[in-house]
């Protein structure tokens, strides 16, 4: 507690309060790539409080409206906006439970409408990601090989991006007769995902020219860990050179909901794909399902099948 009138006084004065959102997110399981997230949208916020003197310990639901609004008219997507909300009010939580304000500002904020069954994501079919894997395939260079086994990890597993460029050496193993691979997903939770052969052979290749030195599995030619941006811009080179349409839109994300439109269009139960991708809720699997509304899976054509099966003619 003794953290807390330093803080306020910090917060008070337009200070970065840098040692409190450090203190806040490192109380948070977060990835690396969420938690720079969350300090972009309190520093965005604490910015936006000091250009208009708002003091952030006194702030209310009408500042935090007016603030929401301003996102709004650079123009943010709703879920965009709803996500940099989330963070603040995390962080106002936070403040809560330490005494440093009596009640989170964003609670009762006009927060903006994100349909659960909705997804911005530029998404792929089986046949466009069949044409992203030829096209790593055929490309040549000293990094191509490495960039067959990204991908291979992307279509084949439906990893998000920075779980792959997270992934060390030590991370691959074998449990049951199974090649696998383990690493700390969204929420700081641990979790293991079985290898295809696909992206064992692509992996294997990779290895030949890696090396078995411990340290980040995917590395650049001086050594350092590849990051989410080389990913996203390999992605929409490959889609380029593929021939696949909107390629400047695309991003590995797009692959990974290609993996659960995919995986539930072959009759995967809903909760298999929902726990290979690490989903708390089955309603965000299905937001990734583009097919959940395709006819030919409307379950009358099953019950009047197994009608006639009852009763043939």
């Amino acid at each position: 507690m003794s953290l807390v009138p330093h803080l306020a006084r910090e917060l008070a004065a337009g200070g970065p309060a840098q040692q409190f959102t450090e203190a806040w997110l490192a109380n948070r399981r977060l990835s690396a790539h969420t938690r720079e997230a969350y300090r972009r949208d309190v520093n965005s916020w604490l910015a936006w409080c000091a250009e208009r003197q708002v003091d952030p310990l006194t702030a209310n639901f009408l500042d935090v409206n007016a603030y929401a609004r301003g996102l709004e008219a650079r123009p943010l997507a709703a879920a965009t906006v709803a996500r940099k909300l989330s963070g603040v009010s995390s962080w106002y939580d936070f403040l809560v439970k330490l005494q440093a304000v009596a009640a989170n500002p964003v609670g009762g904020a006009d927060r903006p409408y994100v349909s659960r069954d909705h997804s911005s994501t530029i998404g792929l079919t089986p046949a466009e990601v069949d044409a992203l894997l030829a096209a790593a395939q055929q490309a040549t260079g000293p990094a191509a090989v490495r960039h067959r086994a990204v991908l291979a990890f992307l279509a084949d597993l439906g990893l998000r991006v920075g779980e792959v460029v997270s992934l060390d050496l030590a991370d691959l193993g074998w449990e049951r007769g199974h090649r696998t691979v383990r690493f700390v997903g969204k929420g700081g939770k641990p979790r293991r995902r079985a290898l295809t052969p696909g992206a064992g052979d692509a992996l294997d290749e990779y290895l030949r020219i890696r090396g078995a030195a411990d340290g980040p599995l995917f590395v650049t030619a001086s050594g350092s860990r590849v990051d989410r941006h080389a990913v996203f811009r390999l992605v929409r080179r490959l889609a380029k050179d593929a021939g696949i349409n909107a390629a400047d839109q695309l991003s590995p994300h797009s692959l990974r909901h290609a993996f659960a439109t995919t995986a539930r269009a072959e009759g995967v139960p809903l909760e298999d794909v929902q726990d290979a991708m690490g989903h708390a809720d089955p309603r965000t699997t299905r937001r990734y399902d583009r097919d959940r509304h395709n006819l030919d899976r409307d379950p009358a054509y099953t019950i009047a099948a197994a009608r006639a099966r009852r009763n043939p003619a």
